[in-house]
This record gives C-alpha cells, sequence and structure tokens, in this order.
C-alpha cells in the first residue's frame, strides 16, 4: 500500500474511480491543449504538472520562483517519465515581476492557465510586511495573471483554493476566499474554476514534512493533540486541480468528499502512526525542555520523545469544512468530489475599493496588522479574525 495513504488510514487514492472513469476524455484535452502551471514547482503544483505531462500535452510550460525545486522538478520527471513530443520548458521567475509580464506578452498563448502560486502558512500572520506579500501573491497577482488569460483568449482559468476560506477564522483562508471573489467577478470574461483543499500530506513545509526532518535531524517530535484536518495524498492533490481545470463549469469550486468520522485526523494521532511505522514508540513529555533533552538517548531505545499540547495559537480551526450551508453543492457529478455552484457576482466595486485601499498603503511605505484586517473585514463581513497574540514561530 502506498505509504501516504497507510498513514492516512486509507486503502486506495480517492479519485482513481473518477480518474478511471474520465480517463479518455482527460487524455484527449490534454494531448490536444497547450498549459502553463504558476507555482509548478511546489507540492502541489508539482503533482499537477505530472498529471499534465504523463498525458503528452503539446505544450507545457512551468514557472516558479524556486530555481533549486525546477531543477528537481524535471530530474524527477526525467526519471519517471522521460519524455514527450510537445514542448516541455521551466522558467524561474516570480509572477510578480516584470520578466514574467514580459514573457506572458511574448509566449502567452495557453489554452489552460493554472496559478499554484500561494503563500499558504497560518504561521506567517504575525507580522504585517509578510501580510502584504501575502495579499500579493494570493490575491493581486491572482487578479493580473487572470487578466492576462482574458486578454490571450485563454479557454480555462484554474487557481487553487483551500478549506480554509470557508469560514475563514486566519488571514490566509481570508485571502483564498477574497481571490475566490476575484475569480467570480472575472468569470463574465474567462471560464474559471477552484478547488478548496484538504491538507497534502508531507508538502513543503507541513508539519508531516517536519516529521521528517525531525526524525533526520535527530529532533523531538512536537504537534497539536486537539487540531483535526483532513489530508490528501500528493498526486490526489494533482489530480484534483485536473480534474477541476477540465471538467469544472465556469465558476465550479471543487472539492473532495471526505468523511468526517473516517478522514478527520489529528495531528499527535499522525504522529504516533508516523513514529510506528518508524520504528519508534512515541514517548509523550511534559515539557519542550524534556523532550529535547530525551531525545539524545531515548531513540537508542526505540522510543522518540513527543511534545503534545492544546492549540492556542492565532488562526488554529479545530477542524476543517469545505462549504457553508448557504453554498449550492452538487454532490452526485463525481464519485468522490463534491462541487460548489456558484452564480455570477460582480464585487468589482468592492474589490477595486480594496484594491485602491492596498495600494494606498504600499505606497506610503508604512501600514500595520490592524489596517490590513480592517480591509479584510470589509470584503468578508462574517470574518472571525482573533488575534490571540501567540503564534505558530513562537513553539516547537
Amino acid at each position: 500500500m502506498n505509504a501516504f495513504l497507510n498513514l492516512i488510514g486509507r486503502k486506495s487514492e480517492l479519485f482513481e474511480n473518477d480518474i478511471k472513469k474520465n480517463e479518455k476524455k482527460i487524455q484527449e484535452i490534454v494531448t490536444d491543449s497547450s498549459f502553463i502551471v504558476i507555482g509548478g514547482a511546489g507540492s502541489i503544483g508539482s503533482a499537477v504538472v505530472k498529471e499534465i505531462f504523463k498525458r503528452n500535452p503539446k505544450k507545457l510550460h512551468v514557472v516558479d520562483i524556486n530555481e533549486n525545486n525546477l531543477t528537481e522538478l524535471v530530474r524527477d520527471i526525467r526519471s519517471q517519465f522521460g519524455y514527450i513530443k510537445g514542448e516541455f520548458k521551466t522558467f524561474a521567475l516570480d509572477v510578480g515581476s516584470l520578466e514574467y509580464d514580459a514573457f506572458i506578452q511574448a509566449d502567452g498563448k495557453y489554452d489552460y492557465v493554472l496559478n499554484l502560486s500561494a503563500l499558504k502558512h497560518v504561521r506567517s500572520e504575525e507580522d504585517p510586511y509578510t501580510l502584504m506579500r501575502l495579499i500579493n501573491v494570493n490575491i493581486l497577482n491572482t487578479d493580473k495573471t487572470i487578466k492576462q488569460s482574458i486578454k490571450n483568449n485563454t479557454k480555462k482559468y484554474f487557481c487553487v483554493s483551500t478549506d480554509k476560506a470557508t469560514n475563514p477564522v486566519n488571514m490566509m483562508g481570508a485571502s483564498k476566499s477574497i481571490m475566490e471573489m476575484y475569480l467570480i467577478s472575472r468569470s463574465s470574461n474567462i471560464n474559471v474554476s477552484t478547488a478548496r483543499f484538504a491538507n497534502v500530506a508531507f508538502s513543503d513545509g507541513s508539519l508531516l514534512y517536519g516529521f521528517d526532518n525531525r526524525i533526520k535531524k535527530r529532533q523531538p517530535i512536537a504537534a497539536p493533540k486537539d487540531v483535526k484536518r483532513y489530508f490528501l495524498t500528493p498526486q490526489e492533490s494533482g489530480e484534483l486541480c485536473l480534474l477541476s481545470c477540465i471538467f469544472g463549469e465556469n465558476r465550479d469550486i471543487f472539492f473532495p468528499k471526505l468523511n468526517k468520522s473516517e478522514d478527520l485526523l489529528s495531528f499527535s494521532d499522525l504522529a504516533i502512526k508516523y513514529l510506528h511505522e518508524k520504528g519508534y514508540e512515541a514517548y509523550i513529555c511534559k515539557t519542550e525542555d524534556e523532550a529535547r533533552e530525551l531525545v539524545k538517548t531515548l531513540p537508542a531505545q526505540k522510543k522518540w520523545p513527543c511534545f503534545f499540547t492544546n492549540s492556542n495559537t492565532t488562526g488554529e480551526k479545530e477542524t476543517e469544512e469545505f462549504f457553508t450551508e448557504n453554498e449550492e453543492v452538487d454532490m452526485n457529478m463525481f464519485i468522490n468530489l463534491g462541487i460548489i455552484k456558484n452564480n455570477l457576482e460582480n464585487h468589482n466595486k468592492v474589490l477595486n475599493d480594496f484594491e485602491s485601499a492596498i495600494n494606498k498603503l504600499k505606497s506610503n511605505m508604512m501600514w500595520d496588522k490592524k489596517s490590513i484586517i480592517n480591509e479584510f473585514n470589509k470584503l468578508i463581513p462574517n470574518f472571525k479574525y482573533y488575534d490571540k497574540k501567540k503564534y505558530l514561530d513562537g513553539k516547537m
């Protein structure tokens, strides 16, 4: 069994039957189309690139700011799949840069534009400068690439969202909720779709990814014991994006059908299971100091020190959700995918006001967190942000 699946307690890939049922159509569309994947060297982005590449597209361009990840992506693809008849190129570009704009002006004709670039960490919410970058990456750059796609007569624009956009309690989730507003507002000029994600197991920077690093570096494992999350495998993340991009109707938001009683997992339980699969018994410590001290000796006894606490940091939700009771949901189109259906809504005035306010803050070269939250509240009246003055970077 796939190691990821075993850890998260599933026996098969979630979208296996949906892919099989629609493979012929997927193959036909991909083989006859050109694609650009923005943010294509990250965990989800690289999974999407692989799903497209193995179906032999006419053209596949990958843009990412991280040249090291791009290099590894190419090595990974060449080693796993080899080559295709179509054009496959990577570009180490910042999507917010002049160089990217020049690149799109020179060669911006794509059937499908998939935007996977994002700042995704709730731990990035303490300082106002990172928050402004979050706005640029998750919201304003998205709108820029949508407008470029409209100008270039792109057939479909896809951008990744998150389950945290549903009843958001943190700035990252709220930024993606606003991004969805931009998508819907631009949908009168271009077909758009998105997907609200669960956590991707062992994605870059994730807590499970951190478990691997703690073992490699012989360090204790820390995790919240009261926070539960849904999980997808890396392959499932790529399949979810591709299915939404190809089959999503205009303004559709795809999400995985996951069972709350079976698939919602706590990080502490995952840590214990992870250690068991590595051949260790979890040893629960009472303090960080105890865990740091015991890691010097316990691994020799096939035990690993763990420090599990209740969550007390800003922006954490106890459980995740993919849709609200006010959203129209289609649960019948796919076997293991749900779809949120949206009508065209013109948010242009409030979005223009938001962008003007943000640009004014930036032009003054001076802003604080409160001023950014105020602008978010204008767009999301039910935004339940509560700053506890404690952040994930203040914990082990």
